[in-house]
């Protein structure tokens, strides 16, 4: 797999569409900080480590619905691996006129767009969220 973030985004945006309450990505610490992010956001409702049907450690995200709505409308991956965003700390975008969150990976950690900026410190675009 080349871009597990981007898996994982996928994986929920496809669980959403179809309704689920849960859905299951591979296990990495990345992830984790991205979904430390989300359900510190609320987002979803939180996420639990299981293991995979082959053994391997998984990640089971339970989701989170509006009124049968998904409270996420919009999941974007900014950085690729194939196309890296950076962004300083004046130049991290905001996301809706900051109705969205940026998610971005700083030498302090996996933060929103307005953490990073509070903390004066900038990194690697990873998503938008709204």
């Amino acid at each position: 797999m080349n871009d597990p973030i981007g898996d994982m985004l996928t994986r929920i945006r496809n669980a959403q569409l179809r309704g689920k309450s849960t859905v299951i990505t591979p296990a990495s610490k990345l992830r984790g900080w991205v979904l430390d992010v989300l359900a510190d956001e609320g987002y979803i409702r939180g996420y639990e480590a299981t293991t995979g049907k082959d053994g391997h450690p998984a990640i089971e995200i339970s989701l989170k619905y509006y009124e049968g709505a998904p409270v996420i409308k919009d999941l974007k991956r900014v950085s690729t691996p194939g196309r890296r965003v950076y962004a300083g700390v004046s130049d991290i975008p905001s996301v809706r006129q900051g109705l969205g969150i940026s998610i971005v990976s700083t030498p302090k950690g996996v933060m929103t767009d307005a953490a990073a900026r509070s903390a004066n410190v900038g990194g690697e675009v990873l998503c938008t969220v709204f």
